[in-house]
């Protein structure tokens, strides 16, 4: 039986947030999602929400999981972004497997470092670009979504909790923060719709956010000071590369595509930031814990 939609990375953030939109506009036997973690079915199926295992490690799943799938939502693997080999050979994985089920059409969803060229010097961009000349050259169709910086993950960004009193970072740039929310819903809706067939899109808020206007947006909101934490070496080159990303206009590249698709002007970063903080002061990002 042919399946219309795979939603992969369903008990994540935005994959668990496209999957809300599937379930409250598109009939149940229209979609299924997908986990590792074969336990997960019983969180799905009691929402009358049809489940396959796949495992990014384990091809055989993957060959069995995608087959008669006609559009994949494939997320990219939930593992640490240091892990440079393990996340190309799950994508690997993924992609050999979806060309040998006959895949009709593979969302995959990138990250928008450089907008839309090919040439960040970004380690976790360059994961993705390798990723996405994998789709290239594997014959599937497809459509890389460089979805933008979620506007969630903004303490990431600036190392910042809510007990601080002050950061330091390399430098600044601007950076088309989007909510998380705005690219899930975008995302669903652009596979919904079909097209842009084997072309790469960019979906961005329409302003963008400095780090020093962040930190105002948290004086504030919160009326709290910022101070930095120590972190591993790693997570520092990390972020640091981000921001240097960010002082070349790397990260400064918007799009109307996500406004269209959403037919409304997506949340501003500003206006995100202040949400969360709003809703609540000591808003964290998981990888700030890392």
């Amino acid at each position: 039986m042919t399946l219309k939609y795979l939603i992969t990375g369903a008990t994540g953030g935005l994959g668990g947030l496209v999957l809300e939109y599937f379930i409250a506009n598109v009939p149940l036997g229209d979609f299924a999602v997908s986990s590792s973690r074969i336990e997960n079915r019983s969180l799905f199926e009691r929402r009358g929400v049809q489940f396959r295992h796949l495992d990014y490690e384990d091809s055989a799943t993957l060959e069995v999981g995608l087959r008669h799938v006609q559009n994949l939502l494939f997320v990219s693997t939930n593992t640490n972004v240091i892990h440079i080999d393990r996340i190309l050979r799950h994508h690997g994985n993924m992609v050999s497997a979806a060309a040998k089920a006959h895949v009709g059409h593979v969302w995959y969803t990138s990250l928008p470092f450089g907008g839309f060229g090919d040439d960040s010097e970004v380690a976790v961009q360059q994961q993705h670009l390798a990723t996405e000349k994998m789709l290239q050259e594997s014959g599937l169709t497809y459509t890389c979504i460089r979805e933008g910086i979620y506007t969630e993950a903004f303490p990431l960004f600036l190392n910042w909790y809510a007990d601080t009193t002050h950061i330091m970072l390399p430098c600044d740039g601007e950076i088309a923060f989007t909510s998380r929310e705005d690219l899930a819903e975008g995302t669903a809706r652009l596979m919904l719709s079909g097209g842009y067939a084997n072309q790469t899109v960019l979906f961005t808020a329409g302003k963008t956010i400095s780090a020093r206007e962040m930190v105002d947006i948290i004086h504030q909101s919160t009326g709290q000071k910022l101070q930095i934490r120590g972190k591993p070496a790693e997570l520092f080159k990390t972020v640091s590369s981000w921001w240097m990303a960010a002082a070349r206009g790397e990260l400064k590249t918007m799009d109307g595509l996500l406004g269209e698709i959403l037919g409304r002007e997506p949340l501003a970063p500003q206006d995100a930031v202040r949400q969360l903080l709003q809703k609540e002061g000591d808003h964290v990002w998981h990888q700030n814990y890392a």
